[in-house]
C-alpha cells in the first residue's frame, strides 16, 4: 500500500471531486460532456505517457507544446497533398520523433541540461512555426481527414481502444522489460546504472525520441477532431502534462513513478477545468490550480526524499 500511496491519494481526490460534482452539478456526468472531456484530454494522456519516461530518467521536456503545434500543422499539410490520413498521421509521428531526437541528442550526448535545451527549442520551434505560417490556420482539409475517416460516433471508441493499448503496453513494459528497468535505473542512479552496463546516454536519447513520437500522435488525434488546424495549438500543454505526471507520483528527480499514476493525474487535472465551469467558477483558475498542484507535489516529494535520507542515515549510524 505504501508503494502506491501517491496513486491512492490521487484516486481519493478524484472520487471526492466526483462526489462534489454529483451533488452540486450532476449535469457534468452527461454522456456528451464526459465524451468531450475524454477527447479533449486524450492528447494530454498520450504526451503524458512519454513525459513519464523522460521524468523517470531525471530529465524534463518543456518543448512538447511547440512540437505538438508543428506536428498538427504538418499532419494537415501532408493530408492536403492527397496522402491517406493514416500516413499523414504517421508523418506527424516521424516529425515529432525527429524533433525529440534533436532534444535527446543535445541532452544525452552534448550534456546540456534538459531544462535549458527544451526551453530553447520550445521558443525556437514556436516562433519558427509562427513565421512559417504567418499565424494562418490550416484550412480546406480533405473530408477523409476528419475523425480518421470514421464517424463521430465510432471515433471515440477507436480512441479509447488506442489509449488502453498505449497505457497498458507502456506500463507493462516499464515493469517487465529490460528497457523499462533501464529507464528506472538511469533515473535512480545514473553512475550505478553505467557500472551495471546500462548505456544511460542511449536511454535518455531514446525516451526523448519516444516522447516526440507520442507528441506527434497526440497532435494527430487532436487535429482530426476539427475542420481547421490552428498554428498556435498546444499552448500550455507542457504545464498540463508535467502536472499530471508529477501529481501521479512520478518523482521529478527520476527513478520512481508509474504509468497508472500518470493516468490518474490526467484524469484529475483534466476534470478540474470543466468542473470549475459547471460549479460556476471562472475556468481561468485552471492554470493557477495546475501550478499550485505541481508546487505541492514537488514539495511533498522533497519532504519525502529528505525523510528517507534521514532514515537511511540513522540506520547506517546504528550499524
Amino acid at each position: 500500500m505504501k508503494r502506491y500511496g501517491q496513486e491512492i491519494s490521487v484516486a481519493i481526490a478524484i472520487a471526492a471531486l466526483a462526489a462534489t460534482l454529483g451533488f452540486a452539478a450532476p449535469a457534468y456526468f452527461s454522456r456528451e460532456n464526459l465524451q468531450d472531456v475524454f477527447l479533449s484530454n486524450m492528447p494530454v494522456l498520450v504526451v503524458a505517457v512519454g513525459m513519464t519516461l523522460v521524468i523517470l530518467t531525471g530529465e524534463i521536456d518543456v518543448s512538447v507544446g511547440s512540437i505538438f503545434a508543428i506536428c498538427g500543422v504538418m499532419a494537415g499539410v501532408i493530408a492536403k497533398m492527397g496522402v491517406p490520413v493514416l500516413l499523414a498521421c504517421a508523418g506527424a509521428c516521424i516529425i515529432g520523433a525527429l524533433l525529440g531526437a534533436m532534444n535527446g541528442a543535445l541532452v544525452a550526448y552534448i550534456r546540456i541540461p534538459s531544462i535549458v535545451v527544451t526551453l530553447a527549442t520550445m521558443t525556437a520551434l514556436r516562433d519558427g512555426l509562427r513565421w512559417a505560417t504567418q499565424g494562418a490556420w490550416i484550412e480546406n482539409l480533405p473530408p477523409s481527414f476528419q475523425w480518421f475517416g470514421l464517424t463521430e460516433r465510432t471515433y471515440p471508441i477507436a480512441v479509447l481502444g488506442t489509449a488502453v493499448v498505449l497505457v497498458g503496453a507502456t506500463g507493462w513494459g516499464l515493469r517487465h522489460l529490460a528497457a523499462g528497468r533501464a529507464i528506472y535505473a538511469a533515473g535512480s542512479n545514473a553512475e550505478a546504472a553505467r557500472v551495471a552496463g546500462i548505456n544511460t546516454q542511449r536511454v535518455v536519447f531514446l525516451v526523448f525520441v519516444a516522447t516526440g513520437a507520442l507528441t506527434g500522435l497526440a497532435a494527430a488525434f487532436n487535429s482530426v477532431r476539427f475542420d481547421q488546424i490552428p498554428s498556435n495549438a498546444g499552448l500550455g500543454l507542457e504545464l498540463k502534462v508535467i502536472a499530471a505526471v508529477v501529481v501521479g507520483g512520478t518523482a521529478i528527480t527520476g527513478g520512481r513513478g508509474s504509468i497508472a499514476g500518470t493516468v490518474l493525474g490526467v484524469v484529475l487535472l483534466g476534470a478540474i477545468g470543466p468542473a470549475l465551469t459547471f460549479l460556476g467558477t471562472s475556468a481561468y483558475w485552471e492554470q493557477a490550480l495546475q501550478g499550485l498542484i505541481i508546487l505541492a507535489a514537488i514539495t511533498i516529494e522533497a519532504l519525502r526524499s529528505r525523510a528517507e535520507k534521514r532514515k537511511a542515515s540513522l540506520a547506517a549510524q546504528q550499524v
